[in-house]
């Protein structure tokens, strides 16, 4: 049985291969398969761990492509059903040779938006150690958060260890000022063990980019004991319940391709390296680590590395976990 389970909505991405030519003009595409949560289920297995994935695909070629390509990357998909009346989640995205890709999303009533309840209460958590929340399903429909809400609760009456990523996405959720995507994120921050805000997404979370402060804020939750922010190329500041605090440098690089998949990469870095017994320093610095590694690659999960690639990146930069 898996020792990680995570839930999200797959997204098959066509990627442009014309650098900073628009959506619009590009001819040229190439097919992969992203997803925050997916990318995290990806980089846990391959450092070695057994991880699950729920969601649920359209009866449709992406649909078929998705559960085909999981499979092959080794995540579990027991919890993958098929909807045989709405399709699989899709989208465009720019290539860049500076800043953030745009994306173009067709999500909009897509399968995962119509995963039950149903289906999480008969989600088997006995072997779960960690699980990995994030703030983009339950956006993407009123039937998608009563979902997470359910596995939420669920975990947390089994008393795992969660994590929980904003991982802020204005775009799927209805209410375009931001109100509705602000209160309920910050209100299922508080159910998690461990918060991983980044210190931009604290600005429209909470009103203020400062580390200190941000981890200060999502402490209060209910169930709350570590906050781990994210400070870009600086790394990460760490805070916990009984006022420990300090902060884990991050990796220098030569060349960032692509950040998609960096906030990911983070997050399971320090997933990883909890359930191997590491220090919460330990775990925030493999986090940075994975974050530098991802970043000098085109692809969203490309860049995760093997516990032999994890290793060699240590030698290289002269640090040790």
């Amino acid at each position: 049985m898996s020792e990680v389970i995570t839930i999200g909505e797959p997204i098959v991405t066509f990627c442009s291969t014309e650098p900073d030519v628009l959506m619009a003009e590009a001819l040229d595409w190439h097919k992969i398969l992203g997803g925050a949560e997916l990318n995290v289920a990806i980089g846990v297995r391959r450092l070695g761990h057994e991880v699950e994935y729920i969601s649920q695909v359209g009866e449709d070629p992406f649909g078929q492509y998705v559960k085909k390509t999981i499979a092959e990357h080794q995540v579990g998909t027991t919890y993958v059903s098929y909807d045989p009346d709405h399709w699989t989640a899709h989208q465009l995205k720019e290539l860049v040779t500076k800043g953030d890709p745009k994306t173009f999303n067709y999500r909009k009533g897509s399968a995962a938006s119509y995963l039950t309840p149903e289906v999480i209460n008969k989600v088997d958590l006995s072997d779960v150690k960690i699980a990995h929340m994030s703030g983009i399903f339950p956006g993407i429909s009123q039937t998608a958060e009563e979902s997470f809400r359910t596995l939420f609760h669920r975990l947390n009456e089994a008393d795992i260890l969660t994590t929980f990523d904003p991982n802020l996405r204005p775009a799927v959720w209805k209410d375009q000022r931001n109100v509705d995507m602000v209160e309920t994120i910050n209100e299922l921050a508080g159910m998690a063990d461990i918060v991983l805000p980044g210190v931009e997404e604290g600005k429209i979370l909470m009103g203020s980019d400062d580390p200190e402060t941000i981890a200060d804020f999502y402490l209060k939750g209910n169930r709350t004991k570590t906050v781990i922010v994210k400070v870009g190329s600086e790394g990460a500041y760490v805070k916990t319940a009984d006022g420990e605090a300090f902060l884990v440098n991050g990796f220098s690089v030569d060349q960032v391709v692509d950040t998609v998949g960096a906030g990911d990469g983070f997050a399971l870095g320090v997933i990883t390296a909890l359930l191997e017994g590491k220090s919460l320093k330990s775990a925030v610095m493999r986090g940075n680590a994975v974050g530098a590694l991802q970043v000098q690659t085109p692809g969203d999960n490309d860049g995760y590395p093997t516990p032999e690639q994890l290793q060699a990146f240590y030698q290289r930069e002269g640090v040790q976990e």
